[in-house]
């Protein structure tokens, strides 16, 4: 059988894969702190038919002969540039400018990571995330505060009666990972954990060794690049008509092959 038919289904399955990617960048483009996956493919093992170096004679063979038997896909990596900024006007709202990630309080105790700042008020005045998880650290908002405000570098401050100063309820750090593409995205919360290829988080105040700046009001969007999406999209579908083509092609080779008779 010929080696094209596998060798070409195996681009066909890779595309497929590239084109899941591809899809689910464009249907997050709107989702607040989303990442970008990109697919990459490696090459798959080589058929040797002949080794270069090869002795031939007095002489040795100047170069090999080799097959390649097709393609795999080899990781979807997360792309951590950053998202555009945009102003929502909510206090509660904060966008990381730069690296890091807040550190969200799981409900069984482990903790959690996102870029997504879409913070709210819970019935007893935590901060928590729209799922309602807490943000570490902790912050509690009295009953009674008044303009809450979120500072670059983390501190939440609010008004309180009988105060001409505004008083000081907290500040959120920022995570910061050595391979942030090595997280683990868990899906449904925005949230990603941590695992052995990240490295452990190492917590800093915001604006401080290497974590970005905070900005209060603001939310940062998808990095998600439509155009260029488009783009990789048509390039996806080119490759897998192509290797569609390719086994086309060798089919009808093996037809040919079949129907030969001798005269």
């Amino acid at each position: 059988m010929m080696r094209a038919l596998y060798t070409a289904a195996s681009g066909m399955e890779a595309q497929q894969f590239n084109m899941d990617t591809i899809s689910n960048n464009l249907a997050n483009v709107n989702t607040t702190g989303f990442r970008r996956n990109v697919a990459q493919f490696q090459d798959l093992v080589y058929q040797e038919i002949k080794a270069p170096g090869a002795p031939v004679g007095a002489s040795v063979v100047p170069v090999g002969q080799e097959v390649g038997l097709g393609v795999k896909v080899g990781s979807s990596e997360k792309i951590f540039t950053q998202g555009s900024l945009m102003s929502t006007g909510n206090p509660l709202d904060v966008a990381i400018e730069g690296d890091g990630f807040f550190q969200v309080t799981m409900p069984d105790g482990t903790t959690s990571y996102t870029r997504d700042g879409s913070f709210k008020i819970d019935a007893n005045g935590s901060l928590v995330t729209a799922d309602g998880y807490f943000v570490q650290p902790q912050i509690t908002v009295p009953q009674n505060a008044e303009a809450v405000q979120i500072g670059q570098d983390g501190t939440v401050t609010a008004m309180v009666p009988g105060s001409s100063l505004p008083q000081q309820l907290g500040q959120i750090t920022l995570a910061r990972f050595v391979n942030p593409a090595g997280l683990s995205p868990t899906g449904g919360h925005n949230l990603y954990t941590e695992t052995a290829a990240s490295g452990a988080p190492i917590v800093t105040q915001a604006g401080l060794n290497g974590a970005g700046t905070l900005q209060g009001g603001y939310l940062e969007g998808s990095n998600v690049q439509v155009v260029q999406e488009i783009v990789n999209m048509i390039v996806a579908q080119r490759a897998f008509e192509a290797n569609s083509k390719a086994i086309s092609t060798a089919d009808q080779m093996l037809q040919t092959a079949v129907n030969t008779k001798s005269p």
